[in-house]
């Protein structure tokens, strides 16, 4: 089964509270939650996760925290999301062995090099256009080489929706990020959407 995950940016969500976001969509079914609010800083953030964590505690769905290995080991979250700026994956492997490593990439190149530092999986995109990054949209056609080429699992990211998710599963990715669709109406209604078994 496709994994499906919540990126959060509270920037986007209109007033809606982070933690109940990720709270109704675990209980509907997501698997995991990336905690990726750039904004703020170590403590604020490791509150953030806590709550996202507490909230979610019931659930199968796991949390990952947007680069910053050290918050995600203080607060007890399950993995890092490392965006390809950010830290190395072979020093975050090296020094937080308790956590899975994602790696954020942009190509296939770069995809194959993070799965040879020890990324646990890669997150690619954007696979179709998002607001603001509508050149440098993919396509399926990268995401289908990637997902042949790596060992790992290849997840897709980027204006991804209910409309085209059953595209990057076709091509070949073992789960899909996304922030739009959670923000249209009920988490839940986003969840079913993506996995093919209802409208949102």
């Amino acid at each position: 089964m496709i994994l499906i995950t919540l990126i959060t940016d509270r920037r986007r969500l209109g007033g809606r509270d982070v933690v109940a976001l990720a709270r109704e969509a675990a209980e509907a079914g997501l698997d995991r939650v990336q905690v990726r609010e750039t904004a703020l800083g170590g403590r604020d953030l490791r509150a953030l996760v806590s709550d996202v964590l507490a909230a979610t505690s019931r659930t199968a769905a796991r949390v990952l925290v947007n680069g910053r290995p050290d918050v995600a080991v203080a607060a007890g979250a399950y993995g890092i999301q490392l965006p390809e700026d950010g830290l190395p994956v072979s020093a975050a492997k090296r020094a937080f062995p308790g956590l899975e490593v994602g790696a954020s990439r942009h190509t296939v190149e770069g995809a194959r090099r993070a799965e040879d530092e020890g990324a646990d999986f890669v997150l690619l995109g954007p696979i179709f256009a998002t607001p603001g990054k509508e050149e440098r949209a993919l396509g399926v056609g990268p995401l289908s080489e990637a997902a042949r080429r790596l060992r790992i699992p290849v997840h897709a990211v980027g204006g991804i929706d209910a409309d085209n998710a059953r595209l990057v599963v076709e091509a070949g990715a073992r789960g899909l990020a996304a922030i739009r669709p959670f923000l249209r109406g009920p988490a839940a209604e986003a969840v079913r959407a993506l996995r093919g078994t209802g409208g949102a």
